[in-house]
């Protein structure tokens, strides 16, 4: 029992994310770049501390940094920038998706064996992703630059879960690429143009986003992992979405069309059909 409410805890921790990035933005109390920024300094500075306290000390240079750090880039603020308008469950089911197919095209590449179940399931996911982007009437239609925008930070995260794969200590290259992306951040707030937009309420949200919801979270998960079924692992993050839709329905009024959530249980059914046996891990 208490493993599975830790389990679910991290759960929330990652579905956390969609909802307090959403929260910040939808009334104006925070621009997305600058939200983005707090979150990584936010995430940096936690895993920092985490891993004094744990392993030591912060060691930087690992394997494929360079990448890693691009990669989370990429993810970090893609994300922001598409909950200028997405609602919270819906970017969490794009960048799910997102994050799966780029994971099942890096198997492609590095020319894994995949059995037919996980062809099925990419193609299962790709087809609903495919309708929740697909411009059409009613209400609700995505915006496809903010949809395209989920859809690339779910390609940086996917690139940068299939880099930290080989990893023996995910908690330290975790905390070594938010310490090198953040002076990054800082150097693209300052440029980036438009106006900065601050507020209180947005502040606190996003350092809870970085601080709490990854930082913490990430920890939480590093430290379940070894304790869990592969399976269990992978299926478990299938509630991600799921929750972050509850959440928006609560916190934000939003209210899922029938189109999102059909589209959406085809892109948590084919990513439940292409991880099922094996383990995925993906977080947000």
């Amino acid at each position: 029992m208490r493993l599975f409410l830790l389990t679910a805890l991290t759960m929330i921790a990652f579905a956390a994310n969609s909802l307090l990035n959403r929260m910040a933005l939808v009334g104006g109390g925070m621009d997305a770049v600058s939200f983005g920024t707090l979150r990584l300094v936010a995430g940096a500075v936690m895993l920092a501390v985490l891993c004094m306290a744990l392993r030591g000390g912060l060691r930087l240079g690992h394997a494929g940094q360079s990448v890693g750090v691009a990669a989370l880039l990429l993810y970090i603020y893609g994300f922001s920038a598409a909950y200028d308008a997405l609602d919270a469950g819906l970017g969490a089911l794009i960048l799910f998706g997102m994050v799966q197919i780029t994971m099942f095209m890096g198997a492609l590449a590095a020319r894994e064996v995949l059995p037919p179940r996980r062809w099925i399931g990419a193609g299962v996911s790709f087809a609903g992703l495919v309708w929740l982007l697909w411009p059409g009437a009613g209400a609700q239609t995505v915006s496809l630059w903010h949809g395209a925008s989920m859809a690339a930070a779910g390609v940086g995260w996917g690139i940068y879960s299939l880099m930290g794969r080989g990893a023996s200590d995910g908690l330290s290259v975790t905390a070594a690429n938010f310490a090198l992306a953040a002076p990054v951040g800082v150097l693209l707030w300052l440029v980036a143009p438009g106006d900065t937009i601050w507020d209180g309420q947005g502040v606190v949200l996003a350092v809870l986003s970085g601080a709490v919801a990854s930082g913490l979270g990430y920890a939480l998960w590093y430290a379940l992992l070894p304790r869990l079924q592969a399976s269990v692992a992978a299926v478990a993050q299938l509630s991600v979405p799921v929750i972050a839709i509850a959440g928006g329905m609560v916190l934000l009024a939003e209210a899922p069309s029938l189109r999102i959530v059909l589209a959406g249980a085809l892109v948590l059914g084919g990513v439940a059909l292409s991880v099922g046996g094996r383990v995925r891990v993906t977080r947000s």
